[in-house]
C-alpha cells in the first residue's frame, strides 16, 4: 500500500465512522443523499432538535476536536516507537479526517445559529389579514345573498355581503386587468365580476342525514371547520364543540393560502336563486316534496375569491414567473397544513381560489376542507384496517402510497407528502398541460411508471421540471416534503447566484445570502401586502438548516442529472 493510498484510506475511515457512528443517528440528511443517491427517508413531523446533533451524542459533540487531537499525538508517538510507517500513516491521516470534522461541524453550527435567528425575527412578522373583522354575522339573516357563483358534489356557494353594508352603484364597464407576458405572447384581458357589491361567499353545506340540531350538523360536518378561528363560532356553538356534544377541531393557524373562515353557523335551508334547478334532490322537503335533505344545514363565510385555479389558467396567459409563483403558494400552502398535522387529500385545481395582489400577480389559498384528515398529534398516519375507513376525495390524484394501500391489523397511511404529490401533478395544469392524471390522459397513480410522465413545456426552466418530476416520484421516501420542495423553489426563484458556485458541502455562503435576502425584505417592507413579499416572509420564517441543505441538495442532483 502506497503512502498515498493509506492517507487517502485514512481520511476515508475517518469520514465513514463519524457519518455511520454520529451522523446518520442524527438526522443529518445531506449525508444520506450522497450515501444512497438521493434516498431521501420520510422526515418526522413534529418539533426538530435545535442541537445538530441529538443530546445523547452530546459528549462526542464537544469531544471531537479533543479526541482528533489525541489520534494524531499518538500517531506521532507511534513514530517514535519504530511502528510501521504505513500504520503511522493510517493513524495520523484517521486523526486528520477527525479533526477536518470537527472543523465543519463548527461551521455547520454557525450557520444553524444564523438560519434561527433569521427564523426568529420573521416569525413574528404578521401578514395582512384576509378580511376586516366584523362582530356580528351569526344567522343567515345577517346577510344579503347574491347570485351562484360555484356548485360541488356537497355544497353550493354564493356571493354575499353584509346586510348592514351599503352596496355600491353597479358600473356598466368591468373591472379589466391586464397581465403582461414579458413579451413572449400577447395576454387576452382578464374581465372579472366587481365585488364590491359582494365581498364575502357563503357556503351552504348539503344535509343528508346529519339530523337537523346543530349538536348533530357540527359534529358531522367538524372537517369544514379546520380553517375556522375561534372568532368564527358564537358561544353556544363553542360550547357544544368542547362539550358533551363532540370534540371541537384541532384550530388551524392563519396562513395567506389557506382560506379563512370568519362566520360558521347552522339555519334554516333557504330557497336561493337556482336552487330548484341545480340541486332539487338535495333541498328539504318544505321546499322540495321529492327532496331528500334535512331542515337545517351548516353555513360558512369566507372572502369571495374572483376565480378558481383552473378557470384563471383557462381565460389567461399568465408568465412564467407568475406560474411559479402560484406553484410556490400551494407548496407552502400544503407545507402549512402538515406542520399543523393536516392533510387536505382532495387537491384539485377547482379547489383552490385565486384572486390578484396589487402588483397584478396571482394569489392562490387552498379551500374546501370537507375531506381533510386532521389529527392533534400531527403524525399524520392514518389506522387503516377497514375498507370502511376513508382514502379521501378524488382517486385520480390519490398518491401512490394512498391509492395502493391494503387495509389489514396495523396496517397504517402515511399522507405526509400525499398532497405534495398531489401539488406536483396541478404543476401540469400550472404550466399549461393537461393533468397527466385525469383520465382520459392515459396515466394512473395507482400503476404509473416515472418515465412515462409527459414532458412539460420547453420554456419551464430546468429546475422547476426537476421539481414537478421529483414531486411526483411513486417512492414518497424518494420525494421531497413541500417544505424542501418549497425551499428548491425560493431558491430557484432567488438564490440563483448563491447557488452559482456552490457545492453542496458549505453553507457559508449560502447562509451570507440569507443574511442579505433578510435585510432587503425588513428593508423593502410590506410593500402593499404583494405576493412576493409574503412568499419570501414566510421562506425566513420557516428556516431550517438540514430542510435547506435538502433542498441545496436536490437541485445540484438535478442539475448533475441534465
Amino acid at each position: 500500500m502506497s503512502l498515498k493510498h493509506a492517507v487517502s484510506r485514512g481520511l476515508e475511515w475517518g469520514r465513514s465512522v463519524f457519518q455511520l457512528g454520529l451522523i446518520k443517528s442524527g438526522g443529518r440528511v445531506v449525508a444520506k443523499f450522497r450515501a444512497d443517491r438521493f434516498r431521501v427517508g420520510p422526515q418526522a413531523r413534529g418539533l426538530q432538535p435545535r442541537a445538530f446533533l441529538p443530546a445523547r451524542y452530546r459528549y462526542y459533540r464537544t469531544s471531537l476536536r479533543g479526541l482528533a487531537a489525541q489520534l494524531q499525538s499518538a500517531a506521532f508517538r507511534r513514530g517514535f516507537g519504530g511502528g510501521a510507517a504505513r500504520n503511522r500513516a493510517v493513524f495520523l491521516a484517521f486523526g486528520l479526517g477527525v479533526g477536518l470534522i470537527e472543523q465543519q461541524l463548527e461551521d455547520d453550527r454557525r450557520s444553524d445559529a444564523a438560519c434561527q435567528e433569521i427564523q426568529a425575527v420573521f416569525k413574528k412578522k404578521r401578514l395582512q389579514a384576509p378580511l376586516r373583522p366584523f362582530t356580528s354575522g351569526y344567522r343567515l339573516e345577517d346577510y344579503v345573498i347574491g347570485n351562484q357563483i360555484g356548485k360541488g358534489s356537497n355544497a353550493a356557494v354564493y356571493e354575499a355581503a353584509a346586510s348592514l353594508a351599503p352596496l355600491a352603484p353597479l358600473k356598466d364597464e368591468a373591472c379589466v386587468v391586464e397581465l403582461k407576458e414579458d413579451g413572449e405572447q400577447p395576454v387576452r384581458p382578464l374581465t372579472c365580476c366587481s365585488l364590491r357589491n359582494f365581498p364575502l361567499a357563503i357556503k351552504m353545506m348539503w344535509n343528508f342525514g346529519a339530523g337537523s340540531s346543530s349538536e348533530a350538523i357540527l359534529r358531522s360536518m367538524s372537517q369544514e371547520l379546520v380553517p375556522v378561528g375561534r372568532a368564527a363560532l358564537n358561544r353556544r356553538d363553542q360550547v357544544v364543540l368542547d362539550g358533551h356534544f363532540g370534540v371541537s377541531p384541532k384550530g388551524l393557524a392563519a396562513h395567506p393560502n389557506i382560506v379563512r373562515v370568519c362566520r360558521v353557523f347552522t339555519a334554516e335551508v333557504p330557497l336561493l336563486p337556482g336552487a330548484l334547478e341545480e340541486y332539487p334532490d338535495m333541498l328539504p322537503a318544505r321546499l322540495n316534496p321529492a327532496g331528500l335533505g334535512n331542515n337545517r344545514t351548516l353555513f360558512l363565510v369566507m372572502k369571495n375569491y374572483p376565480y378558481t385555479l383552473q378557470r384563471f389558467l383557462a381565460e389567461s396567459a399568465p408568465s412564467r414567473r407568475q406560474r411559479a409563483l402560484m406553484l410556490l403558494q400551494l407548496l407552502e400552502g400544503v407545507d402549512h397544513l402538515c406542520r399543523h398535522g393536516v392533510a387536505h387529500r382532495d387537491l384539485k385545481s377547482d379547489n383552490v381560489l385565486l384572486e390578484l395582489d396589487a402588483a397584478g400577480d396571482p394569489r392562490v389559498v387552498i379551500s374546501d376542507f370537507g375531506c381533510c384528515l386532521s389529527q392533534r398529534d400531527r403524525s399524520l398516519q392514518l389506522p387503516f384496517s377497514s375498507v370502511c375507513v376513508s382514502r379521501g376525495g378524488n382517486v385520480s390524484l390519490m398518491a401512490p402510497e394512498v391509492i395502493n394501500a391494503l387495509p389489514g391489523t396495523n396496517m397504517v397511511i402515511d399522507y405526509s407528502k400525499a398532497d405534495a404529490w398531489a401539488v406536483g401533478a396541478i404543476a401540469y395544469e400550472i404550466f399549461g398541460r393537461p393533468n397527466p392524471f385525469y383520465r382520459g390522459v392515459g396515466l394512473e397513480s395507482r400503476r404509473y411508471q416515472e418515465k412515462q410522465l409527459p414532458p412539460l413545456p420547453s420554456w419551464v426552466p430546468g429546475d422547476v421540471q426537476s421539481l414537478i418530476r421529483l414531486l411526483l416520484r411513486r417512492n414518497p421516501e424518494k420525494r421531497p416534503s413541500a417544505r424542501v420542495a418549497a425551499n428548491m423553489l425560493h431558491l430557484s426563484l432567488w438564490g440563483r447566484r448563491a447557488l452559482a458556485d456552490h457545492d453542496g458541502a458549505a453553507m457559508g455562503e449560502l447562509v451570507d445570502w440569507l443574511l442579505c435576502q433578510s435585510a432587503l425584505v425588513l428593508l423593502k417592507g410590506p410593500r402593499g401586502n404583494t405576493v412576493e413579499a409574503e412568499l419570501q416572509t414566510i421562506f425566513l420564517a420557516q428556516l431550517e438548516l438540514e430542510e435547506l441543505r435538502a433542498a441545496v441538495g436536490f437541485l445540484l442532483y438535478g442539475r448533475e442529472r441534465r
